[in-house]
């Protein structure tokens, strides 16, 4: 759990990083507000709202620049953090499934009583090649730890354990959950900031060319007024 809140606070600093290259014309009220941002559980801040278009842009010339901005958050901040969290979601969902079946079987070998006849199974060395074993009563599991290490517990300490990987494992899958949906959500929220500012600037260009033609029309009506 602590490993995985880790990694998303390190995302969500790559985000944060992403303000420092705002345009300078960006008002530093506004660049303020993105540095304080509120943040999800795991860290990772909310995309700027774009309400007003003017607190963003002055004039034409700064649109670019703050279109990129925006478009570089989205692309190499959120859409790779969204990237590695999938990466992590699918990791959990193959390990959660082994979790349960190695608890599954530690509680198995928990219920039987010590006067129980030894119990005939197959176990794998290797992926196609399998041995027969014969399972007596025992107090005692071997657990693989990862990183070719093997350590012996006994039942009891292992259904703890096991248990507690499996809550941690749940857990951390339900964040990544979250986490996706709150990257989607930040990534609309930018493409529609993007949409925004283009609009404005599109909005402008035609107020530009209408001005002339409303100057030149004003001109020819008042040569046409009668004097006096």
């Amino acid at each position: 759990m602590l490993q995985e809140n880790v990694k998303a606070q390190q995302a969500g600093e790559t985000v944060k990083d992403s303000i420092q290259g705002l345009p300078k014309h960006i008002p530093s009220a506004s660049i303020h507000h993105f540095k304080d941002a509120a943040t999800n559980p795991r860290g990772i801040p909310y995309a700027p709202f774009v309400d007003k278009v003017e607190d963003y842009v002055s004039s034409r010339a700064e649109v670019d620049g703050t279109m990129k901005s925006f478009q570089e958050m989205i692309s190499s901040k959120y859409q790779f953090m969204e990237v590695n969290t999938q990466r992590r979601a699918a990791g959990l969902k193959e390990k959660i499934p082994d979790i349960r079946k190695t608890l599954d079987m530690v509680q198995f070998l928990q219920s039987r009583k010590p006067s129980s006849d030894p119990i005939e199974t197959t176990f794998e060395l290797n992926e196609t090649l399998f041995a027969r074993a014969e399972i007596p009563p025992t107090d005692e599991v071997y657990l693989w730890l990862g990183a070719n290490v093997m350590l012996a517990y006994p039942i009891t300490e292992a259904e703890t354990l096991l248990e507690s990987k499996l809550s941690t494992a749940q857990a951390s899958l339900e964040n990544c959950e979250e986490d996706l949906d709150f990257l989607r959500e930040q990534i609309t929220t930018l493409e529609v900031a993007t949409a925004r500012v283009y609009n404005w600037e599109v909005t402008m260009k035609r107020k530009e060319k209408s001005e002339p033609g409303e100057n030149e029309a004003d001109g020819e009506r008042k040569k046409v007024l009668p004097n006096g």
